[in-house]
């Protein structure tokens, strides 16, 4: 189990470092069913909800790249924590 924390270690921190070095690499337009949109000319609807992360930027920092690496970083966590959990919980129920 040792090894394969170390490789998980590992792998996170390469993770990130390619992510913080390809970041400002990244492209502004918008991706390709925006793109459909606007060419279709359909408007965007009103959110039910906001969303935690809007175009995944975090509004109160003033920096756009600091701005745009903190919210990749943090939907990356939110994103690998659910992971973990629910490999945990279907493991739990495995061995029951």
């Amino acid at each position: 189990m040792d090894h394969l924390e170390n490789w998980a270690k590992r792998t996170l921190i390469a993770v990130l470092l390619l992510v913080a070095i390809l970041l400002p690499l990244a492209s502004a337009f918008p991706d390709g069913l925006e793109k459909v949109a606007e060419t279709l000319g359909i408007e965007e609807m009103k959110p039910l909800w906001p969303a935690p992360l809007p175009d995944y930027k975090l509004p109160f920092i003033d920096d756009p790249y600091l701005r745009t690496l903190l919210a990749g970083l943090t939907g990356f966590f939110l994103v690998l924590l659910a992971t973990w959990g629910l490999g945990r919980g279907l493991r739990r129920r495995r061995k029951s």
